[in-house]
């Protein structure tokens, strides 16, 4: 009897150590799998140190610490919420002041859109140690260089605070709700421009430039939210869908002494965007970057604060479009460094302060994908690029004058770097395909490594027991020559002489990329999850998506979809001609502008393609928002047909295989109305299909079990119809 069980007992054990651990849906949506992170690592300017936002799970409390960039060290915790009541509720964001001696604390924020939100803003003061509560319910208050005063707005109107004596100031009053905002960005530049603030303090602090847009013309749209009442609520807001009227917007400076306001003359200037705005280190001197409306011009004007007469330093021209980056920097001279795609490849450039070009900084058939920093003592920039492969990412350094570049990351997969306020640090955040992401110090001068920060052992431990495949990085080739990344996850117990079903994963929107070698999201899990159920999951980048020069990224211009479709049914093709592949059973599956690629993709390659889920797509380019939508296909008056052509809603007629279309009814984004359009156009087209709808989510499709049972729902769809 001792014998048996001992005998059992080496054999469970045996094999335990080779059995695959099944990941489930709840563990990937419950947090199981989720990284340690550095939460809201902020480099400090004043001291060569930094700040997390740290939580006590112990005492459900939350810290700021302050750390020492060359030991790492905890040199105090400026702030702990469990030492003051009014943070019961926890801190959501935080902001110093220029000298670093007092902070903003944002409290009890509610989300308006994607990254806009209001917020009960505390003041504490890291020298009395004092918290008091400011400002309830305002969007984006900001310290003037000073410290005296803040700046913030409310209820589509700007104000100034004076910490001293209480005094709030009005700078405008004509703010209105779907009318008149002002410095504060309306929802199509918050979405495709990606800011929010738009006001700005002048370096001395005297003035304040602002945009005003006037959105009284653009259409509403509205959304039914429902929640659990009686009768639900209506949501109405400005949304210009693509060749409809955008907001007006006009560009103000403040006088904060005076109280006057002066308007910038942009009368040169009809139908455009002011994609951003920001004083330069001369405290008389605004510079605004406006566009044309199809995006394929674009001047950096410097303004005078005083007269707020504009001149053109600098013009970009491209014959797709220009892209918007927040790379301007202002050295002490009112030089600066810009960033282009002039030469195919996005590069860094040094301009004089009248606009004149000095020198290209970096060159080459690769892209920089993030600039850090300049470093005025050693003249030394710092940025981020893929030099070394299109889906890998590293750090350098290279002298203002374009020599002397060192490659500082050392590791291949995925680097960026946070750098010390002196430049003599960096933190390294490094990850790959087979490693969790992990945190370092590391010398600035040449990248040597000072001390490790965070290694997510305990993560990479915990999915050994999973046994999980190789995520495998290759380039495919299509028939007609294309050279794509490509990705693909295979069972782990694969058998080449079997035929397996394959599941395709993509986005496809521009610039975009899902072919990179990082470390595995929840989409990477629950496609892990997929090939323990005996699938390939396979993911390939075709034209369109980014990283690989202008040329690659821009040749879908005016035909959003075409060639984007054209290379994932090629691809299919490819894959399902591997010999371990059935092809006869090839899905695929997106969300956003990857629903909108799915969709396309199994009506026009109905015969390569025997399902898809689309979640949140776009099925008509007409229903989208203009900003976004024209960049790349100009209006629709212009280019009708590039809108009609491309677009999945007039192609419902081809479908032939299993269709699942999600949508959330609360999406501003990418509204609902896509999904209910798509689906009338279906039922009189007498095709047979699934359909999910998520009362009151938007884009995201998130919050509660909502995600667990969306995953599960997929899930099941791909095992009964692939």
């Amino acid at each position: 009897m001792r014998i048996k069980s001992a005998l059992a007992l080496f054999i469970l054990c045996c094999f335990s150590l080779t059995a695959q651990q099944k990941i489930t849906v709840e563990e990937i949506y419950t947090g199981a799998f989720r990284a340690q992170a550095m939460d809201e690592l902020f480099a400090m300017k004043n001291t060569n140190q930094y700040t997390v936002l740290n939580f006590d799970r112990s005492t459900r409390s939350m810290q700021i610490d302050l750390y020492d960039f060359a030991t790492l060290k905890k040199v105090n915790t400026i702030i702990d919420t469990k030492s003051f009541p009014e943070l019961a509720n926890g801190i959501d964001s935080f902001v110093f002041s220029a000298d670093e001696k007092q902070l903003l604390i944002a409290n009890n924020s509610n989300p308006i859109f994607r990254h806009s939100f209001t917020a009960d803003y505390f003041l504490y003061n890291l020298e009395t140690k004092k918290l008091s509560k400011l400002l309830e319910q305002v969007q984006q208050p900001t310290f003037s260089p000073d410290g005296t005063k803040i700046g913030f707005a409310k209820a589509n109107n700007l104000f100034t605070y004076d910490i001293a004596s209480g005094k709030t100031t009005p700078i405008t009053s004509d703010g209105k709700k779907n009318s008149i905002i002002n410095g504060i960005t309306d929802w199509v530049y918050e979405e495709e421009f990606a800011f929010v603030r738009a006001y700005d303090w002048s370096a001395d602090g005297k003035k304040i430039a602002y945009i005003r847009f006037d959105e009284s013309e653009v259409p509403e749209f509205s959304m039914n939210v429902y929640k659990k009442d009686l009768y639900p609520a209506v949501e109405t807001f400005k949304y210009p869908k693509a060749g409809e009227k955008n907001a007006v917007v006009s560009l103000h400076i403040y006088d904060v002494t005076t109280g006057n306001t002066k308007t910038v003359a942009l009368g040169n200037y009809t139908d455009f965007y002011i994609a951003r705005m920001k004083w330069t280190n001369d405290a008389n001197v605004l510079s605004a970057q406006v566009l044309n409306r199809h995006q394929d011009n674009l001047d950096l004007l410097f303004i005078d604060g005083t007269t707020a007469a504009a001149k053109v330093v600098l013009n970009e021209k491209d014959k797709a479009y220009v892209e918007v980056t927040d790379n301007l920097t202002f050295l002490k001279d009112n030089s600066f460094i810009w960033t282009s795609e002039k030469d195919g490849y996005n590069h860094i450039y040094l301009y004089d302060k009248t606009g004149k070009l000095k020198t290209q900084i970096t060159k080459g058939n690769w892209e920089v994908t993030a600039y850090y920093g300049f470093d005025e003592k050693t003249k030394t920039v710092f940025y981020q690029s893929v030099e070394k492969g299109s889906i890998l990412r590293d750090v350098y350094r290279i002298g203002l004058d374009g020599k002397n570049k060192i490659k500082l990351s050392q590791q291949i997969g995925t680097n960026s770097a946070t750098f010390s306020p002196n430049f003599q640090f960096f933190i390294n955040s490094y990850s790959s395909a087979t490693q969790p992401t992990v945190y370092s110090l590391h010398h600035a001068k040449d990248g040597k490594q000072v001390q490790s920060i965070i290694d997510n052992s305990a993560l990479a431990e915990k999915i050994k027991k999973y046994n999980l495949p190789n995520k495998e990085f290759f380039e495919l080739t299509t028939e007609k020559g294309h050279k794509l990344n490509a990705w693909m996850i295979k069972p782990k117990d694969f058998d080449a002489a079997k035929k397996y079903p394959v599941f395709m994963f993509q986005y496809s929107g521009p610039g975009s990329q899902q072919v990179a070698n990082d470390w595995l999201d929840t989409n990477d899990m629950w496609f892990m999850m997929l090939s323990q159920q005996g699938y390939i999951v396979a993911c390939v980048d075709g034209r369109g998506t980014g990283f690989k020069g202008a040329e690659f990224k821009k040749c879908t211009q005016k035909e959003l979809g075409k060639f984007e479709v054209e290379d994932q049914i090629d691809a299919a093709k490819v894959i399902g001609n591997y010999t371990y592949v059935d092809k006869t059973r090839i899905g695929i599956f997106g969300w956003s502008y990857g629903g909108f690629m799915s969709s396309n993709c199994l009506f026009k390659g109905a015969d390569v393609f025997k399902m898809a889920i689309a979640v949140a797509p776009v099925t008509n380019w007409r229903f989208y928002d203009s900003i976004y939508t024209e960049r790349y296909m100009q209006t629709p008056q212009e280019n009708a047909s590039g809108y009609d052509d491309n677009s999945p809603i007039n192609h419902v007629s081809k479908l032939k295989g299993k269709f699942l279309l999600i949508h959330g009814t609360a999406d501003d984004n990418v509204h609902v109305q896509n999904s209910m359009q798509m689906i009338e156009a279906l039922v009189q087209a007498n095709k047979q299909f699934e359909w999910a709808i998520y009362p009151d989510k938007n884009h995201g499709i998130y919050g509660g079990k909502t995600r667990i049972q969306l995953f599960n729902k997929m899930t099941d769809f791909i095992k009964e119809n692939l």
